[in-house]
């Protein structure tokens, strides 16, 4: 991805629709799973759904955020290297929760991953972007 064309805000809303997505095909899954006589193409579809839908989230961490955003800091300042080892390791929990969301049909790993966003999002973007990003998401 090109610099400078991308916005951080956008990347989380759209692992947050990844999210929404993958959830959904869980619970269609679930539904068409406990029918009497399971229509496999739909199921099938929605399992090819949800895993593409999980790749795109791992995806967009590796070659976005880890590859262009998340930066080491300068040797030397702590607080900086702080904010940078809670990035990646929130980093990691989201591609764990996102590789588990390929295993399962647990709709609680979608809520892991959510939670691992939410708190990424609080450790990368300022209090005022935080406030826009919360602006966005209430009112479109």
């Amino acid at each position: 991805m090109p610099c400078g064309i991308y916005g951080d805000h956008l990347r989380v809303e759209l692992v947050r629709e990844h999210c929404a997505t993958i959830e959904k095909a869980m619970t269609q899954i679930a539904e068409l799973g406990a029918a009497d006589t399971p229509n496999w193409n739909q199921l099938v579809r929605w399992i090819q759904t949800k895993d593409e839908h999980a790749q795109k989230i791992q995806d967009q961490l590796q070659s976005y955020w880890l590859a262009q955003r998340v930066k080491e800091p300068k040797a030397g300042d702590d607080e900086a290297m702080g904010t940078y080892v809670r990035q990646l390791m929130l980093q990691h929990r989201m591609m764990v929760a996102a590789m588990k969301c390929k295993q399962t049909t647990d709709v609680a790993n979608v809520g892991a991953l959510r939670k691992a966003l939410d708190q990424f999002a609080e450790a990368y973007f300022s209090a005022d972007d935080l406030k826009k990003i919360k602006h966005i998401q209430e009112h479109g």
